[in-house]
């Protein structure tokens, strides 16, 4: 096999949503098992509807994924003219023809097709006509002569060979009278030139691969091999939609979620590698292939893309999670974390993130580490008199500690239980109550250690008071 050469060309319309993060993260990981290229189009070709912001968000949103592209972005709408170059050579050797039809004769055959049950196409009007019978004034557009006869095979590795009879095929415009390429014909023309091999892509563009086909055959190119990967569905079994969770990439990251968690759960959307479920991006690199793409829909799962976020978090390095929490922490916090405050979350980190699915569970959980959060329901069960008669003998004992580490508080706490006759959760409750204001946290006796003696007893002090 020729190095292999692959690209990703989304439309920038709007934001890179999950289907598209998955075509990439497919490109980018085939060509990187091949030790290939992977490269970045932006098709702004609906100048309507393209915007920079639009492109700043796809590859920001990229760059998080950490699907890093090779070599500069190409952007289809400035490579018109060599689109057009192609259509007039196409022209000139008798593969394309031009077409005076208005917009009413149009309209007419449409109705007529219609009318008489047949494919609402172009009906090859002006295909073998003398262009010196064309109207006055009539700017022409530039069609391509399709096949009508026989039929065209393509050999999907995702959809097996799929077959079309050529009389489906309609003589697509490849040139507009205002001189601005066709989608279709600046697609075969931008993979060409930019060498590529596999075109791998949602399977609502396999019908376009049977008349890209015939272009490349026209202009004497080299036709990529191609896979055409079923659509994402929501649990449903629905096309997937914003009910079902179909956001942006750059949306996902804003719930907390870990683009190391984003790629494995879109990596196992539509792919398998026996019954592994948490695949590290390096054993993805070296198992992914094109023939483990399954024919049928994937199904979007939060729970599932949740549940695989806080298998990473729990794996996560503790100083690196304390940075990623910082935008989550200072927007809970109205002002940016202190360099003391990130140093104290990092130390208490390995039971924090025990607990927390998402970045913002983490940095919510983390607040217990700058003040007492307020009592939720639970909490306030256990902030009776009793139970603050509990925390003052609690104070008695802890003044009297010289060491103040997990082991010896433990220790201290148990006993102070035992003398009172109880059982040490029903110490440990009211404890973590008047620490932390929550009645659930990770181990007390960790906090206790990560927080210090001075502000333990300060905060047991202001609860029993």
């Amino acid at each position: 096999m020729s190095q292999v050469i692959v690209r990703f060309a989304p439309s920038p319309t709007g934001y890179l949503h999950i289907g598209g993060a998955r075509t990439a993260l497919f490109n980018w990981l085939f060509a990187h098992h091949h030790k290939g290229k992977f490269l970045l189009r932006i098709e702004d070709t609906d100048r309507a509807r393209s915007t920079p912001e639009a492109v700043d968000a796809i590859l920001d949103s990229m760059k998080w994924l950490g699907l890093n592209w090779d070599g500069d972005v190409v952007f289809q709408f400035a490579r018109a003219n060599r689109h057009a170059e192609v259509a007039k050579q196409l022209l000139a050797e008798g593969k394309a023809y031009y077409c005076y039809c208005t917009p009413e004769e149009l309209e007419k055959m449409r109705e007529h097709a219609k009318e008489n049950g047949l494919p609402q196409r172009y009906n090859g009007y002006w295909r073998d006509r003398d262009p010196a019978e064309a109207p006055k004034g009539i700017l022409p557009v530039i069609r391509f002569k399709a096949p009508h006869t026989g039929e065209t095979l393509i050999d999907d590795h995702v959809q097996g060979t799929v077959r079309l009879d050529n009389v489906q095929l309609d003589d697509m415009v490849l040139l507009r009278a205002d001189g601005t390429p066709t989608y279709m014909l600046s697609v075969v023309v931008d993979d060409h030139d930019m060498g590529i091999t596999h075109v791998i892509r949602g399977d609502d563009h396999l019908t376009n691969a049977f008349r890209q086909k015939h272009l490349y055959l026209a202009a004497d190119w080299t036709v990529p091999e191609f896979a055409h990967i079923p659509l994402i569905h929501g649990p449903d079994g629905a096309k997937l939609s914003k009910r079902h969770g179909a956001l942006g990439a750059e949306q996902y990251r804003e719930m907390g979620f870990l683009p190391e968690a984003m790629r494995n759960y879109l990596l196992r959307l539509g792919w398998g590698h026996g019954d592994e479920e948490i695949i590290p991006t390096e054993k993805a690199i070296e198992w992914f292939d094109l023939p483990a793409i399954g024919r049928s829909p994937a199904r979007f799962d939060t729970a599932k893309l949740t549940h695989i976020n806080a298998h990473y978090i729990r794996q996560y390095d503790n100083h690196e999670l304390a940075k990623l929490i910082i935008p989550f922490l200072s927007g809970l916090l109205g002002e940016v974390p202190s360099k003391a405050q990130l140093d104290l979350i990092t130390k208490g980190m390995s039971g924090l993130k025990e607990r927390a699915k998402t970045l913002i569970e983490l940095a919510e959980s983390a607040l217990i580490y700058f003040k007492v959060q307020p009592h939720d329901e639970k909490a306030l069960k256990f902030c009776s008199d009793d139970h603050k008669k509990l925390i003052q003998k609690v104070i008695l004992r802890l003044n009297g500690l010289d060491v103040f580490d997990h082991d010896t508080v433990a220790n201290t706490i148990r006993s102070e239980a035992e003398e009172n006759g109880i059982k040490l959760g029903d110490l440990a409750q009211p404890l973590r109550v008047a620490i932390t204001g929550r009645s659930v946290s990770p181990s007390v006796f960790e906090v206790m250690e990560v927080l210090g003696k001075d502000e333990i007893l300060k905060r047991l002090k202001n609860f029993s008071a």
